[in-house]
């Protein structure tokens, strides 16, 4: 397998989204959970990426779709099409697959996938975060990491026009 097959092959339709929750169920792993649009990368996602990753044995990432994105962002975003997004958020070592959802949260999914823990990054309360009464309630824990400082899309975006 050459590496874009590599990279392809952890982008999961939603219509191998069975398929794909049933091997994570047979083989006993430790699943993290996050979500986001990850639009224009960082390196504060990447540190969060890693950080959410050391704590299972397989990270799975839902990624809102570009219609979903628009809606929580704007209609000038997302920067970056799905397709893109989810390419480089697949190229990661540390993710094991990447879903695009449509939804404004991420709730059905997680409710699919079942996760052991999710994850959110470090401006949200436990009660705020959606699915984190279904994965508490399956036995799983919600895990928050803290933001590097100085680090965000809309930052970034922002000072491009500064030119």
């Amino acid at each position: 397998m050459d590496f874009t097959d590599l990279i392809e092959s952890k982008i999961i339709s939603q219509d191998k989204l069975e398929t794909f929750v049933e091997s994570l169920k047979n083989a006993n792993d430790k699943v993290v959970f996050t979500n986001g649009c990850f639009d224009v990368l960082h390196y504060g996602h990447v540190n969060y990426l890693a950080k959410a990753r050391n704590l299972g044995d397989k990270l799975v990432i839902g990624l809102n779709s570009d219609s979903s994105v628009k809606i929580l962002k704007g209609e000038s975003r997302p920067i970056n099409n799905q397709v893109a997004r989810a390419t480089l958020m697949a190229s990661f070592i540390f993710v094991d697959a990447v879903i695009i959802f449509d939804e404004e949260t991420p709730e059905n999914l997680i409710k699919t996938i079942s996760p052991d823990i999710l994850v959110k990054g470090g401006d949200y309360k436990v009660e705020e975060i959606a699915g984190a009464d279904f994965v508490i309630a399956n036995g799983g824990y919600v895990e928050i990491i803290p933001f590097v400082e100085g680090y965000s899309s809309t930052n970034i975006i922002k000072n491009i026009g500064r030119d």
